[in-house]
């Protein structure tokens, strides 16, 4: 009788045990999907930085994209894995790491409440070029993709 006892008590121990692996496996997986979702939106977001930095110069000069497929937002965001030209869209992408960014002239514009609401309110109407900038990151199997339109003060 004490044997059987015994055996059902290690059984129950045992199932307890596998158990709690498969919750601490759970959650070393979930910990490490974490860790990837931050990295890449942290590549996503140097991105779109080092687009913004791109673009700021004075002597930057990019050509108006021409109809709605050339100006929507870029489709192979979700699968661009290389830096390559798309003829689909015209976007141009630029790897930089483990990140890629593209840069669209989407437009232009002389009124800046319609572009920033953080600029001054003694802001002189000027001329403002309008860049679309899409940044992807990728770290491990995940991937971040963030867009900022960017107004150019010319």
């Amino acid at each position: 009788m004490t044997l059987v006892v015994c055996l059902i008590f290690l059984l129950l121990l045992t199932l307890i045990g596998v158990s709690s692996m498969q919750n601490a496996t759970l959650q070393e997986k979930m910990a490490g999907s974490v860790v990837l979702r931050n990295g890449s939106f942290q590549i996503a977001e140097a991105m779109l930085r080092l687009g913004e930095n791109t673009v700021k110069p004075a002597a930057y000069t990019l050509a108006f994209c021409q109809d709605a497929a050339t100006c929507a937002p870029p489709t192979t965001a979700g699968t661009i894995g290389t830096g390559s030209y798309n003829a689909a869209n015209g976007v141009v992408w630029i790897q930089s790491g483990q990140g890629y960014y593209a840069i669209q002239k989407v437009g232009a514009s002389n009124n800046p409440a319609i572009i920033a609401s953080g600029l001054p309110i003694n802001t002189q109407k000027t001329y403002y070029e309008l860049y679309r900038i899409t940044g992807v990151g990728i770290q491990g199997t995940s991937r971040t993709v963030l867009e900022s339109i960017y107004a150019k003060q010319k």
